[in-house]
């Protein structure tokens, strides 16, 4: 199972660089800066896609066992991460054409909502089954638990946002992914033991 997840999100990932383009007219710096809505929307979904992935990992490190109903879960979880890639584009697109926004930058934001949700049901289901071993207090686990939350809700209201502004949903999304994949109390963490060495 997990080896088969790992290749779904490799290739999910992978998929989101085929759909980078340049476009004439123009000189050849200028497409190249004319295409920047494809870069944003690419690290965008590369660090969610990045981020379901390191959760996915901390998680099935965890587990003891998997059920029948476990696994198709899982299979919702790549359902989703598999197609993200299509609303990456649309939304990428729809930076240079506002009568697209609305509809494009929601289905993103939905897409991208849909994808912690799923996840979240995979860590519900595996707690409430007791699917995982018993774990070690230094896992990463409970760190991205603490993030779950406050990503769900923020996902949420940049949705809303993004009904009536679509260019500032985008830039949530993109804090958003920076929020998520960072790991702010590990970072933390070994500031504090940087400066203690340097003192």
């Amino acid at each position: 199972m997990e080896g088969f997840s790992d290749g779904v999100f490799g290739f999910a990932i992978t998929l989101l660089v085929i759909d980078i383009a340049i476009h004439p007219p123009g000189t050849p710096l200028q497409q190249v800066l004319h295409a920047w809505p494809s870069y944003l929307a690419y690290v965008i979904s590369f660090m969610t896609i990045g981020t379901a992935w390191l959760v996915h990992t901390a998680m099935t490190d965890q587990l003891a066992k998997v059920d029948p109903i476990f696994l198709r879960l899982n299979l919702l979880v790549l359902i989703v991460v598999v197609f993200l890639p299509f609303p990456t584009r649309l939304v990428a697109d729809s930076l240079h054409d506002p009568s697209s926004q609305r509809v494009f930058v929601t289905m993103y934001g939905l897409t991208l909502l849909s994808i912690r949700l799923a996840g979240s049901a995979l860590d519900w289901y595996a707690r409430d089954q007791q699917l995982y071993a018993p774990r070690d207090d230094d896992d990463d686990l409970p760190s991205d638990r603490r993030k779950r939350t406050p990503l769900l809700i923020a996902d949420a209201v940049a949705i809303a946002i993004g009904l009536a502004v679509p260019e500032l949903a985008v830039a949530l999304y993109f804090g958003l992914a920076v929020y998520a994949i960072v790991p702010l109390r590990e970072a933390a963490r070994l500031l504090s033991r940087s400066r203690g060495s340097s003192q």
